[in-house]
């Protein structure tokens, strides 16, 4: 391109003016411009707004603001591309900026490309939760923004039992499905749990039902369930009615910390405490041993990550799920034991969670038509970006899944 402002090879030029590495990607600008490796994944920047919302939330927030926002796009496989440009933020060298020569190049460039301004709205669909964090009013907000979606869209995108949670893959072969994984990650569960008939267990988070369901018809296991979400509830407690399981399921839409009885035999807790949040994890281990009768048998499947970043990061808590807080296994374990439980076993899976999000995002991508019809456009590219971006973080070890065994003494 000539004679135009050349937006792309100016990013290019102000990439080796500051004595960063080369574009790990090659962009492609809204005047038609680019530049950057010709084989690598192209990052496309439809309008400066992508540029503006960079320069007020440098990262992670800002890329994902501008995706979702429709400002920046990424020609070809989204997984593949940001596996790209992981690797390529991973492997850089950590050259010295130098100023103030490129500090004054880049505002010069911004002026020119219009990129200067106030801070573009964020996107309707980012969540702006409100009240003290981990409060009963601003922890049901939370939960409402994420799974309070359409049931049909999670049964679009889910296996028949509805299972929202990492499953359990024991075959690579061509007949072997999500269903069965997820049948069997929840055959693990009953198992560890040693349910039986006429057991009782509490479901605590208990999604779309998936266990307490399954818990009741194959172990015959009397069931309570609980979960925040009303949308969830209502589809759990419609979906046991049609079974016919209401003699052993029972319902109910509140907080976990409402939760007043005890003397189970098992209690399960399935992806939920990493919603709990750190300072209230004490309690809610405790809260754990007191639903447990003697020699009750309690297993945590949680999400994990290291202790330099425990939340879920800014794209986690902006669009999916704020207030997300995730903690490496060592301590989960070492905060149940400090409750007066004792952990009896520690299976990582953090493999089996790569599997299970790509095999949500080929439902996803399946069944795009019926999915944009219920969740529309914006939506469509927040989840898209989140099953990306969740599978990479799993396959790159960033984040671990475990499940976690432990008995209360006798």
């Amino acid at each position: 391109m000539t004679g135009g402002p050349d937006v792309a090879g100016t990013i290019e030029a102000l990439t080796a003016r500051t004595g960063l590495a080369a574009l790990p990607v090659r962009v492609r600008a809204w005047d038609g411009s680019e530049a950057g490796p010709a084989g690598a994944p192209a990052v496309v920047l439809r309008s400066p707004l992508a540029l503006r919302r960079l320069l007020w939330h440098p990262g992670e927030l800002g890329m994902a603001q501008a995706y979702v926002a429709g400002d920046l796009d990424l020609d070809g496989d989204l997984t593949d591309g940001l596996r790209h440009a992981w690797r390529a933020a991973a492997d850089r060298g950590g050259g010295r900026i130098r100023f103030p020569a490129a500090v004054l190049a880049a505002a010069r460039a911004a002026r020119q490309f219009g990129v200067l301004g106030p801070p573009p709205p964020p996107p309707a669909s980012q969540v702006r939760p409100r009240g003290r964090r981990h409060s009963r009013t601003r922890d049901r907000a939370v939960v409402a923004g994420h799974y309070d979606l359409p049931a049909r869209f999670y049964q679009l995108i889910l296996d028949p039992a509805m299972a929202y949670s990492c499953a359990y893959w024991k075959s690579d072969g061509p007949g072997y499905t999500l269903a069965d994984a997820q049948r069997d990650k929840l055959d693990l569960i009953c198992g560890k749990l040693g349910l039986a008939d006429g057991a009782r267990l509490l479901d605590l988070g208990c999604g779309w039902g998936s266990l307490s369901i399954h818990a009741a018809r194959e172990y015959g296991a009397r069931v309570t369930a609980v979960t925040l979400s009303g949308e969830q509830g209502r589809f759990v407690a419609r979906r046991v009615r049609e079974l016919g399981l209401e003699k052993l399921v029972d319902v109910r839409i509140q907080d976990y910390r409402d939760t007043a009885d005890g003397g189970y035999d098992a209690v399960a807790s399935v992806e939920m405490g990493e919603h709990v949040g750190s300072a209230g994890y004490p309690a809610f281990c405790a809260a754990l041993r007191g639903f447990a009768g003697p020699g009750g048998r309690i297993l945590i499947q949680q999400m994990s990550r290291g202790s330099r970043s425990p939340g879920g990061g800014p794209f986690i808590e902006a669009f999916i799920a704020a207030d997300m807080h995730m903690q490496p296994a060592g301590a989960t374990i070492t905060r149940l034991e400090e409750a007066g439980l004792e952990v009896r076993g520690l299976e990582g899976m953090r493999e089996h969670y790569v599997r299970t999000i790509r095999a949500w995002t080929a439902n996803f991508e399946r069944e795009l038509p019926g999915v944009t019809g219920l969740i529309g456009e914006e939506r469509v590219r927040v989840w898209r970006l989140y099953l990306a971006g969740g599978a990479l973080a799993f396959e790159a070890g960033r984040m671990g899944v475990d499940q976690i065994l432990a008995t209360r003494g006798r």
